[in-house]
């Protein structure tokens, strides 16, 4: 009876006080694909996204999550142009107001995405394949909208020798059973409505609900049960000035039986070149971003979590990283078009 205590205590702890089943992310602005499918193809060249973040440094078996997302149209468009970001005229913003003017829906076109995550938080590593296919089609002269299908498998690994509780050490016959693995469908879907100025995006993640259980000869226990997750999200795009853009957003995120969960973020963006931003989540601490668009070909990320619950106690924060590439970028953007 202690052995299937100790061992549905340290599986418990990890599915649902963390509530993380999901891992959290704190640059999704920069990434809203890896929250939503129907990104996929949203600009005119494949977007490649590299992630580390290693949350709640300095507690034991806190998560940490890497991840390498791969998305793009699957034609691109054969309408020829340059946009004021190739140049970058000396003195001119090159995604200043007037840019914007000219901005007109997207095409009918087809995107596709691939991702592959890994997320580890104590004994319970996750590790995750998907396919991507979206379409996007313009519905008014300046709005377009997007539906999104991702589609692949998800491998949960219970590592037993890492079994603790307290101080107590789970039995080495327990301990001995390794590490074991559980395969489950992992499914979401997705819609993004977008402008020059504004996006709404609602997704559900793990659409297909399924119970989690581990069994050997010398471990047998109840498990939990992964749940779909649903996120919405909204943002506007409004100019202080011609050189300076503020970027508002908020995500919430609802996992039965979880309090339902905000993020609230504010993004400063110099022209096209550089931004730094705020972030709070609701009862659980805020978050400093900074990042800079290299070139054409590549920009980086860079955030820092403060928890302000009891966790600060052993935690020095959360960190991560995130390193994009811009693949066919034939017009030489600096920055995306439409998510910014």
């Amino acid at each position: 009876m202690m052995k299937k205590l100790l061992v549905s205590a340290a599986l418990g702890l990890v599915l649902t006080a963390t509530a993380q089943q999901r891992p959290h992310y704190t640059q999704y602005i920069l990434n809203n694909y890896i929250i939503n499918p129907a990104v996929a193809g949203i600009e005119n060249y494949t977007d490649v996204k590299l992630s580390h973040r290693h949350q709640w440094v300095g507690l034991d078996g806190a998560p940490v999550t890497t991840y390498v997302t791969i998305h793009g149209p699957l034609t691109k468009s054969s309408y020829e142009r340059e946009t004021p970001t190739t140049f970058h005229a000396p003195g001119e913003n090159p995604r200043g107001k007037a840019y914007w003017q000219d901005y007109t829906a997207a095409d009918p076109h087809h995107g596709i995405g691939f991702t592959m995550l890994n997320d580890r938080t104590g004994p319970l590593n996750r590790f995750s394949v998907a396919a991507t296919y979206a379409y996007h089609l313009g519905i008014s002269e300046r709005t377009s909208l997007s539906a999104g299908l991702s589609a692949g498998v998800q491998n949960m690994t219970l590592n037993a020798s890492k079994l603790v509780w307290g101080d107590v050490q789970v039995d080495p016959a327990v301990a001995g059973s390794g590490y074991l693995n559980k395969l489950r469908p992992d499914i979401s879907a997705g819609l993004w409505m977008y402008s020059s100025n504004y996006f709404v995006g609602l997704a559900a993640q793990n659409i297909i609900p399924s119970k989690l259980s581990f069994a050997e000869d010398t471990v047998k226990l109840a498990g939990g049960k992964l749940v779909p997750h649903l996120f919405l999200s909204a943002g506007y795009r409004m100019f202080l000035n011609d050189d300076i853009s503020l970027l508002p957003s908020a995500t919430i995120r609802y996992i039965n039986p979880m309090p339902i969960g905000v993020d609230l973020n504010a993004k400063l963006q110099y022209q096209d070149l550089l931004w730094g931003g705020l972030s709070y989540r609701l009862q659980d601490g805020f978050s400093a971003m900074v990042g800079l668009n290299m070139n054409s070909t590549m920009n980086v990320g860079y955030a820092y979590d403060y928890t302000t619950s009891r966790l600060n106690l052993v935690s020095k924060g959360s960190h991560e990283i995130v390193i994009g590439f811009l693949l066919g970028n034939k017009y030489g953007d600096w920055c995306p078009r439409n998510i910014w």
